[in-house]
């Protein structure tokens, strides 16, 4: 009994890659893996802004939700943060030369410095704590990080509202001043979601940022003036100046300005609040965009 002959099957030859990438074209096909121009990028984020309100909206929400008072703890953690630092700094090392309301300097310090190292450190693992999602859906990958920066922001606001509540009973009453906070809180976020992009990418290069960036987050802690006037303490030399108008520093002092009645509104705390707050929004955004194909890749 012999074998049903099967016609033979005509398989076309391979194509090669340029054939590949004329069909591509021709048709509008794009690579997975390469980002879009930097407008589009910007447009695409901006489409998907309600992603990342949700996201973080979310994230915000989910930090202290197993928590026996609940979402509470966003005004009380820093408060708590406070007292202990006021313990240490305010009594025990008595930092508060040059400051007459040690109480509130300090407050302001801690609130607006704990917003900008938890957008720091968070945001460098944006990408890399969220693989599974960067891995299975398409979508600008900045999404993340700035969304970690709103977060951030979130939880910072009702703070902000305890700690309007409270100055006035350390001595700081109302003034028209505080009608500026919101416009020094937009610039303060716009330099966080920046920041946050530039450490996201700085992981992605360099594995051990995870690690070094919470470093470099402590050594700002201390030379930024959180716990004491850079006045008072370096003097006004050049060395003071690059202390007071590196960008956290500055900002400390820019919030400051907003509450405390001892610390006057200067035109040149704005305008490095817009310097700082728009360049490294500038430079995040592009900083973060070149890397767009490799995110949950490398």
């Amino acid at each position: 009994m012999t074998g049903r002959r099967w016609p033979a099957l005509e398989v076309d030859p391979p194509w090669s890659a340029s054939q590949v990438a004329e069909l591509a074209h021709e048709y509008g096909l794009e690579r997975v893996d390469t980002p879009p121009g930097l407008v589009r990028y910007l447009r695409q984020l901006w489409e998907r802004r309600a992603f990342v309100i949700e996201l973080a909206t979310a994230r915000a929400y989910e930090r202290n939700q197993n928590n026996v008072l609940g979402q509470l703890w966003a005004a009380l953690n820093p408060l708590l943060l406070a007292g202990s630092y006021f313990l240490i700094f305010g009594l025990l090392l008595d930092t508060s030369r040059g400051v007459d309301n040690y109480p509130a300097f300090l407050s302001v310090g801690i609130f607006i410095f704990s917003f900008i190292a938890a957008s720091a450190t968070t945001g460098a693992k944006s990408i890399t704590s969220n693989l599974s999602l960067v891995r299975s859906v398409r979508f600008p990958r900045a999404a993340l990080p700035v969304s970690v920066a709103l977060a951030e922001f979130l939880l910072l606001l009702p703070a902000i509202g305890v700690l309007l509540v409270l100055l006035p009973i350390v001595g700081e009453p109302p003034r028209w001043e505080w009608l500026l906070l919101p416009g020094a809180m937009a610039l303060l976020f716009g330099f966080c979601a920046g920041l946050s992009m530039i450490c996201a990418r700085l992981v992605l290069d360099v594995r051990d940022a995870t690690n070094l960036i919470p470093v470099a987050v402590r050594l700002l802690r201390y030379v930024s003036g959180v716990f004491f006037s850079i006045a008072a303490y370096a003097g006004h030399g050049a060395l003071s100046l690059v202390m007071q108008y590196q960008p956290v520093a500055l900002f400390l002092q820019l919030v400051r300005s907003c509450l405390l009645s001892e610390v006057p509104q200067d035109p040149l705390l704005w305008l490095w609040g817009a310097v700082w707050a728009v360049g490294f929004l500038v430079v995040g955004a592009v900083v973060f965009w070149r890397a767009e194909g490799r995110y949950g890749r490398d």
